[in-house]
């Protein structure tokens, strides 16, 4: 047998065969869902996306970026989101308190002594306790015009503590002549003062030590004219009754009557508590704790409900002074004339005395 020669066509030869054809999207195998299982569930990968996929992942980026761009208009800023969670707050806080009114603005405070302040006080007092109204009627409004420097103001209460005010007023007088006016009273002019020097004028010798224990406080910077002006109450309070011989109830009348404070609660003054104990009808005076709970609609003028309080017992002690009071040259002494301010002011401390021993009536140290 021959061998079979094998024909061999070039042409055919040099034909390369087919390209495979790219995949589509339908020759993606779609994996069916997984049944519910604790494995984490991994997706097959695919290494090369086709044309309408890569065009489906495009408008599905452009879709959620249409989604961001409309949400980001849609957040509010930072500012209504303060204002949503503050009127969240108020409203969670109206249903556990539905006495308050939730539309209530804070009220805007100033010292007394500024113009039209003790008027809006007076407005202020007059709606929120109806039981001031007819002594804010029935008395003159209250004047916040005396203004002396802190460290004065401070030594008078010092000299003034336990003395009728006919003595303390002497006693000023004498110490402010000593030191040279009362624009010299000053804590390095105090402290070249002796005991001795201080003892001759009628000061003791306990008063003398409270007065150079403020001076050294200024002196050291503990203490300046600037520093209790700018100070806030509770600090104030905090500060003053370090000194001695200064305590809760001379703080109080200097933050009243000398840095015009308006909400300002003496609650260990004796005249005080008895107004209040007159005003709610109690059958014993108030505890100090009482005092901030009595007062609590007084804020924040309860250093003007506090002046009412000394008017109201003063107005409630005339009466029983002027019927044990002698007739004078046959003439009744509400027919007398006015006495000059001091005298008058002296005889107010003196009915005072005469209800539950109330002494040094804080106005009428303080000058008013």
């Amino acid at each position: 047998m021959g061998d079979q020669t094998q024909t061999h066509d070039p042409t055919t030869q040099l034909v390369p065969p087919p390209p495979p054809s790219e995949p589509t999207t339908t020759d993606i195998p779609q994996n069916p869902p997984a049944p519910p299982s604790k494995i984490p569930f991994r997706s097959r990968k695919i290494r090369k996306l086709s044309t309408t996929t890569a065009t489906a992942t495009a408008a599905a980026a452009t879709v959620t970026s249409d989604k961001s761009s409309y949400k980001s208009e849609q957040t509010p800023d930072e500012d209504s989101t303060k204002s949503l969670t503050i009127s969240k707050s108020t409203i969670k806080s109206r249903k556990r308190n539905p006495t308050q009114s939730p539309w209530v603005l804070p009220v805007l405070v100033k010292p007394l002594s500024s113009e039209g302040e003790v008027a809006v006080a007076l407005r202020y007092l007059r709606d929120s306790d109806p039981l001031l109204a007819p002594l804010i009627d029935s008395h003159q409004p209250p004047t916040f015009d005396s203004f002396h420097p802190p460290f004065l103001a401070l030594a008078r209460s010092i000299l003034y503590q336990q003395l009728a005010f006919k003595a303390g007023a002497s006693i000023y007088n004498r110490f402010v002549s000593l030191c040279g006016g009362e624009a010299t009273v000053l804590p390095d002019a105090v402290l070249a003062l002796s005991p001795q020097q201080l003892r001759q004028i009628g000061i003791s010798g306990r008063k003398a030590s409270y007065l150079h224990d403020l001076s050294n406080k200024y002196k050291n910077g503990i203490l300046s004219d600037a520093s209790i002006l700018e100070m806030d109450d509770k600090s104030l309070f905090t500060m003053l009754t370090m000194v001695k011989g200064i305590g809760p109830w001379s703080v109080h009348m200097f933050m009243i009557f000398s840095l015009h404070r308006p909400d300002v609660l003496p609650v260990g003054d004796l005249g005080v508590r008895k107004g209040v104990q007159i005003l709610h009808n109690l059958e014993e005076l108030p505890r100090p704790s009482q005092m901030e709970q009595l007062c609590e609609k007084w804020k924040p003028y309860r250093s003007v409900g506090a002046w009412y309080m000394w008017r109201f017992v003063e107005a409630k002690a005339a009466p029983v002074a002027a019927a044990a009071a002698p007739l004078v040259d046959g003439i009744l002494p509400e027919q007398l004339p006015l006495q000059p301010q001091p005298l008058q002011q002296q005889h107010q401390l003196q009915i005072l005395d005469s209800i539950d021993s109330i002494a040094n009536l804080g106005a009428c140290i303080w000058g008013q």
